[in-house]
């Protein structure tokens, strides 16, 4: 950069200066041709135009340095994010109103201004060194280094609004919290995370420390490369305080800044059946006379997952349309998995469905004798006051049909929000076998006392 400075001013002063003095002497010679041999002898010797290139390179040097001449115009640039540095007793205050950068614009020759970005790092200083606490506001401008004295710079902003606040120490528990859980290895859950420590102290001002409903250490799974199960050693896991909005407050200190944890994964599993559903009406007089899927009556699925979420789940929905079927023998499905909440993998995520179709035949099973309660609130009874039977129709090819006993069917009421008196409620019956349909022939009238 510097080499380059000083080939244009040597290039500038041979186009300006040594070109057009050399045809001047040429220009004299010519017509002062008396003294036409004391001027060759001079022009002959070989150091004078040397000597005579630097005595007017040293003259113009001097005319450009004290502005004489100027080489451009007066230009102007802004050098932007500046980083600022406080000085304050770190220990006893706390400062609040001070931003992290400023702007400054620097006006002048353009080659001052060329060599000033050449010599760079710029600081600008916020000296507080000075200042006590106080509940009002400071107002202090910031200091900077000018590395070009002939340039005018200008700060924006030129000065800031301040408070200066004791600082104050509390002792926070810490919380974990776990980040990207969807980016680590789905077949993996996270069995307990242990911290080196529970406690820690949080530093600032009284209103900052106030603000404070939580510290928490962030975990970010998706960072790390947990292929497998096991233990895990995490080394400078983040400490952040939080407000009860959740939001993150960058005004208090944590000392320290980080702790380390040790997280234990697991690959948790538990194998289920796929339920078959049905949406839609068959046609009229038709039924499901059997369901295959991936050509296996009895077909179930690994499903991966936390425990406590797994372990709820009983078997795995999947549905097919049967709206205006039963026409045909037979209707063949491709069907995707959707996850039940909590479920982070599945051995299969589709399967290959076969339903076959039968004429529809129905029998009557008596429940009167059969019906569950369900939501019934504290300190009552039931008595059921409906005169005579009450029975279910079972619909379904007649195979089907043939195998349903009383046993077979869950019928219930539910009694949630229902008092004293006298009631008509429906019965509901639990239906996982796509095979088959059922109707009641009437509502419960119940009295709870």
């Amino acid at each position: 950069m510097i080499t380059r400075f000083f080939k244009a001013i040597y290039r500038f002063i041979d186009r300006i200066i040594i070109v057009p003095v050399s045809r001047v002497i040429y220009y004299l010679n010519k017509k002062l041709k008396k003294n036409q041999g004391r001027l060759d002898k001079i022009l002959n010797k070989p150091n004078f135009l040397i000597y005579l290139s630097l005595a007017l390179a040293v003259i113009m040097f001097l005319l450009i340095d004290s502005k004489v001449i100027t080489l451009v115009e007066t230009e102007a640039e802004v050098v932007t994010n500046v980083p600022v540095v406080v000085k304050y007793n770190e220990e006893a205050y706390v400062v609040e109103g001070v931003p992290k950068t400023v702007d400054i614009t620097i006006t002048g020759r353009k080659s001052d201004i060329y060599l000033a970005k050449l010599l760079g790092e710029y600081q600008v200083v916020l000296d507080l060194s000075e200042y006590k606490a106080s509940d009002s506001a400071h107002k202090v401008n910031f200091t900077y280094s000018k590395s070009i004295n002939n340039l005018v710079y200008k700060l924006d902003p030129s000065y800031v609004q301040v408070f200066i606040k004791n600082k104050e120490s509390k002792v926070k528990t810490i919380s974990t919290d776990l980040l990207n859980i969807d980016e680590l290895n789905s077949k993996l859950s996270v069995k307990s995370v242990t911290l080196n420590k529970n406690e820690v102290v949080v530093k600032g001002s009284s209103e900052a420390l106030e603000q404070i409903a939580m510290v928490k250490a962030l975990i970010d799974l998706g960072k790390e490369k947990f292929e497998d199960a096991g233990t895990y050693d995490l080394d400078n896991v983040e400490l952040v305080a939080y407000n009860s909005k959740g939001e993150r407050l960058n005004n208090v200190e944590i000392v320290p800044g980080t702790t380390s944890a040790t997280i234990v994964l697991e690959s948790y599993s538990v194998t289920v059946p796929l339920r078959v559903e049905t949406t839609g009406n068959l046609l009229a007089g038709r039924a499901i006379a059997s369901v295959l899927i991936n050509n296996n009556p009895n077909f179930s699925i690994t499903i991966y997952g936390e425990k406590s979420d797994i372990d709820k789940i009983t078997s795995v929905p999947v549905a097919i349309n049967v709206d205006g079927l039963g026409s045909n023998s037979t209707r063949s499905y491709t069907v995707k998995i959707t996850k039940p909440a909590g479920v982070r993998d599945m051995s299969v995520d589709s399967v290959n469905i076969t339903a076959t179709f039968g004429e529809e035949k129905q029998k009557t099973i008596d429940i009167t004798q059969n019906i569950n309660q369900q939501n019934l609130a504290s300190g009552l009874t039931v008595n059921n006051i409906t005169d005579g039977n009450i029975t279910v129709q079972v619909k379904g090819v007649q195979s089907v049909i043939d195998a349903i006993e009383l046993d077979d069917i869950d019928a219930y009421v539910d009694l949630a929000n229902l008092g004293k008196g006298e009631h008509e409620v429906e019965i509901k019956i639990n239906n996982n076998n796509p095979l088959v349909s059922y109707v009641v022939s009437s509502p419960l009238k119940i009295n709870i006392t």
